[in-house]
């Protein structure tokens, strides 16, 4: 049996699951369509039925599949455009655009880490409390993070950091003077580890995002790396304003 997919670390399932969620993102499968059977798909893809009976199972609990009994299964709608990848233009307006929102966060990981800080970041801070989680919306995994506050701000408000967005925090914070900040985006791959992170396949395509804040005296307080699922991904940009 020929696989339809190159190599990767991810399962099978969930590369099956890319590329079914991408014909229905692009509207080749659109909304009240039956999907081809499993003994089709599975075929198709070069791999067993029970694979394609997963990447089925993971669209259904995303929304987008509803298997109906005796007919088939249908597709019932489109993944949900990311509210969070609006086009913004200043950090207050970032911040309240955040504060709207209310994704489920799910910790990976937490510790003292080491971010990669470029010469023309800033400072580095003496030490880094790194808060690595993935957010989830309408029980869909959208983004994974590593945020690296700076171990002095952290202390500040360690409960909200924890169950909050970062942004809004520093924001609140009253003896917390933020100087400067930028942030990057980058349409890329994913690695091994945002993969696995959002179920995904190695290679699927993501937006990155490296956002640095930096204190008065150019210090580093907050360095976040995100990666966003591309399916959940929209830029509205008026050309004109």
């Amino acid at each position: 049996m020929r696989h339809f997919f190159q190599y990767s670390a991810s399962p099978l399932y969930a590369q099956a699951a890319d590329a079914m969620r991408e014909r229905i993102v692009k509207g080749v499968w659109p909304i009240g369509m039956r999907i081809p059977s499993l003994p089709l798909l599975s075929k198709e893809f070069g791999v067993a039925s029970i694979t394609i009976r997963q990447a089925v199972q993971l669209l259904k609990e995303e929304g987008l599949l509803q298997p109906e009994q005796g007919r088939g299964t249908f597709v019932k709608a489109k993944p949900l455009v990311h509210p969070q990848m609006q086009v913004v233009s200043s950090l207050v307006a970032l911040a309240d655009l955040y504060r709207e929102l209310t994704p489920r966060l799910i910790p990976i990981s937490e510790g003292i880490a080491k971010p990669k800080i470029e010469s023309d970041d800033g400072i580095p801070a003496p030490k880094y409390h790194l808060l690595r989680r993935v957010h989830s919306y309408e029980k869909q995994l959208t983004s994974v993070i590593s945020a690296y506050i700076d171990e002095r701000i952290f202390k500040l408000a360690p409960k909200r950091f924890r169950n909050e967005l970062v942004i809004p925090v520093l924001m609140d914070l009253k003896s917390v003077k933020i100087a400067s900040a930028r942030q990057i985006l980058t349409i890329s791959t994913a690695g091994v580890e945002a993969a696995n992170a959002l179920n995904i396949s190695v290679s699927a395509p993501v937006a990155e995002i490296r956002r640095v804040f930096c204190a008065p005296d150019g210090t580093v307080i907050y360095l976040g790396e995100l990666t966003y699922r591309a399916d959940f991904i929209r830029l509205d940009m008026d050309l004109l304003a």
